[in-house]
């Protein structure tokens, strides 16, 4: 089982960047599709964006295409979020997660998350 542990969040203004990086251990990470989610206040956890086990594909939900971009680094065992141009809305707490990249539907155990606060 894959253990995944989310870091590089944190209080930004409305328009600035941030990068989010998952490590994995105890799997074979270069084997896995991966994605992110995110979780609001108030709201239900949410799909963000997935990426292929070799980086031949990616989806995004409507709402970060163009300012989000997720990458990997197998040999790193590590999973990106690249978030440019931030809004409020993406305000959340951010998860990543072993993947079925056809459904969406997450596969490995959630972990703790990282916060990302945007103010405006």
């Amino acid at each position: 089982q894959v253990q995944l542990v989310e870091s590089g969040g944190g209080l930004v203004q409305a328009g600035a960047s941030l990068r989010l990086s998952c490590a994995a251990s105890g799997g074979t990470f270069s084997t896995y599709n991966m994605g992110w989610f995110r979780q609001a206040p108030g709201k239900d956890r949410e799909f963000v964006a997935a990426i292929t086990y070799g980086s031949g594909s990616r989806l995004y939900t409507d709402s970060v295409k163009g300012r989000f971009t997720i990458s990997r680094d197998n040999p790193k065992n590590t999973l990106y979020l690249q978030m440019d141009s931030l809004k409020p809305e993406d305000t959340a707490v951010y998860y990543c997660v072993r993947i079925n990249y056809n459904s969406r539907a997450p596969i490995s155990s959630w972990g703790q998350g990282t916060q990302v606060t945007v103010s405006s």
